[in-house]
């Protein structure tokens, strides 16, 4: 535990890094996510992580909350629309304060944590290990919108192989929310790092196999892009059919972008 929180905790801070410096137009400015603004995207990462700790600290109201988020989540509603007001913050510098008291405590209470401790969570409850990754997935995925909106080339580094394993994991997850039949296959995964790293997941005998840039795969599974905008490669017809629907993260069935829609031109 105390590894994944120290890769949370590093991951939080480059997201406040990049916006804690940002004037009030560029907070509302709007990112490729469903036209959310970077205020929103922020909004959304302290409000799950508020979530995150009463399903640590009081589960009851939990899951009360949890009921009405997922009206919101399942019905395909506006999210900010609803939990922003709830989190409270109009303005940057009130929910930056806020976010990093927030997420301060969490890591303290998930530190502390075995890593197999189970918690809920919106759909099957989880073990600490895996909550804490997820949060780091999710807090890199909605900040590389924000690196897009503001047109910022991210340099990536070793603690993007959480977000990766989580990708490869859910191999069977992206296929359950879309009420499809999960292929009986065996999967083979092999990603260059940010560094030029290996990382391996998988039989290494495995007919059905994908292999490439770990980041590539990282906004694939995430769906930050449609995997048509990047240099993956893949053997085997499900493999292909899961690359393009892939989706690490939990809630109601979502799409990826359109090919070519969230290519971006960070300059020079």
């Amino acid at each position: 535990m105390e590894s994944i929180c120290s890769d949370l905790e590093a991951q939080y801070q480059e997201f406040e890094d990049l916006v804690s410096r940002l004037d009030e137009k560029k907070w509302r400015l709007e990112t490729p996510f469903f036209h959310w603004t970077i205020f929103d995207q922020v909004a959304h990462i302290a409000f799950f992580d508020h979530e995150s700790l009463l399903a640590i600290e009081d589960l009851s109201r939990f899951k009360e909350r949890a009921k009405g988020v997922m009206e919101v989540i399942l019905a395909d509603g506006s999210w900010s629309a609803y939990t922003n007001p709830l989190l409270g913050p109009k303005e940057p510098a009130a929910l930056l304060a806020l976010w990093r008291d927030i997420r301060n405590r969490l890591i303290q209470r998930l530190s502390k944590m075995s890593p197999k401790d189970r918690l809920p969570w919106y759909g099957p409850d989880m073990s600490a290990l895996s909550f804490a990754t997820a949060r780091l997935m999710e807090t890199w995925a909605h900040s590389q919108d924000v690196f897009d909106a503001l047109r910022v080339k991210r340099v990536n580094c070793a603690r993007l192989c959480h977000v990766a394993h989580i990708g490869v994991t859910t191999f069977g997850w992206s296929f359950i929310s879309k009420k499809l039949k999960i292929p009986d296959i065996k999967l083979r995964v092999e990603l260059t790092g940010p560094a030029g790293e290996k990382w391996e997941w998988g039989d290494p005998h495995a007919m059905n196999q994908v292999w490439g840039s770990m980041e590539e795969f990282c906004m694939v599974v995430t769906q930050r892009r449609n995997v048509a905008d990047t240099g993956l490669n893949w053997i085997g017809e499900n493999v292909g059919e899961w690359l393009a629907m892939a989706q690490a993260f939990a809630g109601g069935p979502q799409k990826p972008p359109a090919p070519g829609v969230r290519k971006t031109d960070y300059g020079k």
